[in-house]
């Protein structure tokens, strides 16, 4: 299957070294649809309407707000569509692009070392082995889960954002142990390994946080000590008014 990047912006770039494979690209910054096919053996085109005509799949990548102005050049040519923009409902998506097979997915952006999480928005059948193909392409990239489209934007704000908020908790933990006197290069080995094998192990573990932390914390002791000031600082609170701006329009 041959896949053509409508946008060759960060998510683009990381679903290609994910994939690792040759795409074609366009772009409105030239380069960087050039810097993206040099980098994965692609091939940067001039046009969106000729990334349509020669791909298999066309993905866009492009801004929201351009599907229907990119889809007056796509859909003459495009024989199968997936988007990976947000807020575009499965239901828009296929005014855009009607008869033919359209996908909605949204990655994380850890697909690009093919450990991210990806959501494909639940639909009927189109055609099977489209279908199939497609799937499989994204499920290449890391976890593929399958939500309702109406929730899809929902996963969205715990799995899209999250790489930023990670870095976010990550950074914080280095910056308290730099103020308490660990380097920082020593701090950042410490606390990025540390998440690093957290998350493998809830993995082998069913995603089973509690077990997880009960393991860790004694009655009384440092770490009981660690998540109450957590708490009592409002961390679940932050993230649940952090969904909440990305769901909710200002």
């Amino acid at each position: 299957m041959r896949i053509g990047l409508i946008g060759a912006g960060n998510m683009a770039r990381a679903m290609a070294r994910g994939w690792d494979e040759p795409v074609l690209c366009s772009d409105p910054l030239a380069e960087r649809a050039q810097a993206l096919a040099a980098e994965v053996g692609g091939t940067a085109l001039s046009s969106n309407a000729e990334v349509a005509q020669q791909a298999d799949l066309v993905v866009l990548c492009h801004k929201p707000a351009q599907l229907e102005s990119a889809a007056r050049e796509i859909a003459p040519h495009a024989k199968a569509i997936a988007s990976i923009l947000a807020v575009r409902t499965l239901q828009e998506l296929k005014a855009a692009y009607p008869d033919r097979p359209v996908y909605r997915f949204i990655p994380s952006l850890p697909v690009e070392v093919c450990q991210g999480a990806v959501v494909q928005a639940r639909d009927a059948a189109q055609d099977r082995d489209t279908d199939e193909a497609v799937r499989g392409l994204f499920a290449r990239l890391g976890t593929l889960v399958v939500l309702d489209d109406a929730l899809v934007d929902v996963a969205m704000g715990l799995m899209s954002c999250a790489p930023a908020y990670v870095a976010l908790v990550a950074e914080a933990q280095i910056d308290a142990g730099v103020r308490r006197g660990i380097p920082a290069a020593q701090g950042a080995e410490l606390v990025v390994q540390t998440l690093a094998g957290t998350a493998e192990l809830l993995r082998r573990r069913e995603n089973d946080t509690l077990a997880i932390r009960r393991e860790v914390t004694s009655p009384g002791g440092v770490t009981a000590r660690g998540l109450a000031a957590l708490e009592k600082g409002g961390l679940r609170a932050a993230f649940s008014d952090a969904l909440d701006a990305v769901l909710d329009k200002p």
